[in-house]
């Protein structure tokens, strides 16, 4: 039931991508950006939350990578803001924002990408 009404996306030739080094996760833009990130940004809120929007998008990966729903530009953004701490109540907005906006990751790749996807709907 946990899969009912969720989307995965298959994208050819990712799985064999390099592993990423100690210490560190690897996650995917929607626009198939490859980013490497320090274990230590779970610990932020910005994070987290790009997690919980990734699961309620694609549900939780099982052999394919992690795809976080935002572009490369948005994720580029956020690591900086991460890197470079920003006042608590920009972080609260930049939150707000991330959770208010919840545009279709799915839909933004495909206007992007030039290369196909394929979305499986488990409804």
């Amino acid at each position: 039931m946990a899969g009912v009404g969720r989307r995965s996306i298959a994208l050819p030739g990712i799985s064999n991508c390099k592993q990423a080094n100690k210490g560190h996760f690897v996650v995917y833009s929607t626009d198939l950006r490859r980013f490497v990130i320090p274990l230590a940004y779970l610990h932020t809120n910005i994070f987290r939350e790009l997690f919980e929007m990734s699961e309620e998008e694609f549900g939780l990966p099982t052999d394919g990578p992690i795809i976080l729903p935002c572009n490369a530009a948005f994720l580029e953004y956020v690591i900086y803001i991460v890197q470079n701490p920003a006042s608590k109540n920009f972080l609260k907005a930049l939150l707000v924002f991330m959770v208010s906006s919840k545009c279709s990751a799915a839909a933004s790749y495909r206007l992007i990408s030039p290369s196909p996807i394929t979305i499986h709907n488990f409804s």
